[in-house]
């Protein structure tokens, strides 16, 4: 269990902070929901939160077979809808893997990333 403590601290705007390290990190609404746009949003965390869970869990398997993940992005975009609820609709990414991983290594690191506990917490119609 990990606790996250999270603050209102007006305007919009929240603090987290991750208990076990004491990190802390500011959400802000977006400029088309009434808010700043100064931050992350909730959603943009969300998003995040899936880019993450790829690397990470393509990392762990990268170490476990040798392979050198360093230098590898994923790019992800969020689509809203327009409809309400206000929700995440869509989520689109991309891994971009650098030279040096041999393709067929990256067809097994892919299938890693989009089996992640984020992407299996996330609605499928998203």
């Amino acid at each position: 269990m990990v606790e996250i403590k999270t603050f209102y601290e007006g305007s919009l705007r929240c603090k987290a902070v991750h208990s076990p390290s004491g990190t802390v990190i500011y959400t802000d609404a977006p400029v088309d929901n009434k808010g700043k746009g100064e931050s992350f949003s909730p959603t943009d965390l969300l998003a995040t939160s899936l880019a993450v869970c790829y690397l990470t869990t393509m990392g762990i398997a990268a170490e476990e077979r040798g392979i050198e993940l360093k230098g590898t992005s994923c790019r992800i975009e969020k689509y809203m809808s327009d409809d309400k609820p206000r929700r995440v609709k869509r989520l689109k990414a991309d891994i971009i893997f650098p030279e040096g991983i041999p393709l067929d290594k990256r067809g097994l690191l892919e299938a890693v990333a989009i089996n992640c506990p984020i992407a299996k917490s996330i609605n499928p119609d998203i």
